[in-house]
Formats: C-alpha cells, structure tokens, sequence
C-alpha cells in the first residue's frame, strides 16, 4: 500500500502519520503533547467518577477525577509528530494516510 507522501524543503521525501486516536486510559493529561501542537488539534477534558467527559475546569464540586486530552479536530493535523515525540506515556496513535 502507498501513503501520501511530501517532500521536505531539500527534496527529501517526508510521510506524515497523522494524529487519530488518544487512548483516555494511557493519557495522564499533562498538556505536553498540547503545548507543542500550533493547531488546535487537542483539548483538555475532565473525566468525572462515571468516566463521562466533562469540563475540566468547571470542578466545584469536585466530580472532575482525572483530566485526559482528547482528539477535538483531526482534520487540523498536519502530521509533525510533535505531539508523538512528547507523550511520555505513548497514548497516542498516528498513522499515514493511503495516498
């Protein structure tokens, strides 16, 4: 199979793999992953006591127990691998895409 393939500034083939899936159980929430993405690809959300998706900062009272990123707009993905090189707990999956 062949993948969408580019080319760097200096003619070097490049294949990005694409952001398309965090895993909530591996992701911790440290906002790593979202501080290196320029954009907008990733949100913080809070997981509450049901393991429902809630605000993560609306916490008053006290049902967030753990915050996770989530994938909020993977068309936006341009396929870096910024978010990949930063997760410490390998919680995200990228692939490239079928050309």
């Amino acid at each position: 199979m062949s993948f969408r393939q580019f080319s760097s500034r200096d003619g070097s083939p490049w294949i990005p793999k694409y952001l398309t899936e965090i895993s909530t159980d591996l992701c911790i929430g440290c906002g790593r992953c979202f501080k290196v993405c320029s954009h907008a690809v990733m949100k913080l959300m809070g997981v509450n006591e049901d393991g429902d998706m809630c605000d993560p900062f609306d916490d008053d009272d006290g049902e967030v127990v753990r915050k996770v990123m989530t994938l909020e707009q993977a068309g936006k993905c341009v396929g870096c691998g910024s978010c990949e090189q930063v997760c410490g707990t390998k919680a995200q999956k990228h692939e490239p895409l079928p050309a």
